[in-house]
């Protein structure tokens, strides 16, 4: 018989988020014991705060409190408009912890550029996290003396859409978009909840597409079990 793996934590702010990464283990790291943790509101107060308050803040340190007390080896947040908070988090945590798009922003640094700055893309159907995400993704390309120009883009009612169920056009309007970045070495797709919309979205681009809950669950894996 197999033993199981490390309890994971994966603390969520939308419902959203949940299949993809689900999946994504599933793919990657089946033996994990995957423990779910949602507070949808915390988008919904984040969107119309516009901005990331202290009060914010310290629901995600209950968060993290609350799965640690439950044993887990590992955190990931599938949040992506919440970076501070999760690195508040993280230190407090004392365990591997990781923001959404940690992996795969470090995934999409690593592609060689075709020219002297590396020309990014990042599509994103929560337009709040945009600002934190953009800021995040400098400075990881700064700490490693990295030129990046990044371009990003939001897919307005996409979100609404796979909400309500209308899964293709979710995919198609994220598609259409994306086009708009036929110049870039690189295209991130910002949102767990896009993961489903990165067939459609490479058939549209020559570079990589890039999504976040697989980076995310390889890199959690080999911070864990490669340790």
């Amino acid at each position: 018989m197999t033993p199981p793996g490390p309890r994971i934590a994966l603390i969520h702010a939308t419902p959203l988020a949940v299949e993809p990464i689900q999946a994504a283990f599933k793919r990657h790291w089946p033996s994990a014991i995957r423990m779910n943790l949602l507070d949808d509101s915390l988008s919904v107060d984040r969107a119309a705060a516009g901005r990331l308050t202290e009060a914010m803040v310290g629901r995600f340190l209950e968060l993290t409190r609350y799965v640690v007390g439950t044993g887990c080896q590992g955190i990931l947040f599938t949040c992506s408009a919440f970076g501070p908070a999760i690195e508040a988090a993280a230190r407090e945590a004392g365990r591997p912890t990781l923001k959404p798009n940690e992996a795969m922003f470090e995934q999409a640094l690593a592609v060689k550029p075709r020219g002297a700055v590396l020309q990014a893309g990042l599509l994103a159907t929560f337009a709040a996290s945009i600002p934190s995400m953009a800021e995040e993704f400098q400075a990881m390309a700064n700490a490693r003396g990295m030129a990046v120009d990044l371009q990003s883009m939001f897919v307005p009612q996409a979100m609404d859409d796979l909400a309500h169920g209308r899964t293709a056009d979710h995919h198609r309007k994220i598609a259409d978009v994306a086009r708009q970045l036929q110049g870039c070495d690189v295209v991130m797709l910002a949102q767990f909840s896009m993961a489903d919309a990165s067939e459609a979205v490479q058939k549209q681009l020559p570079c990589p597409v890039l999504s976040s809950p697989d980076c995310a669950v390889l890199a959690l894996h080999q911070r864990i079990v490669n340790a």
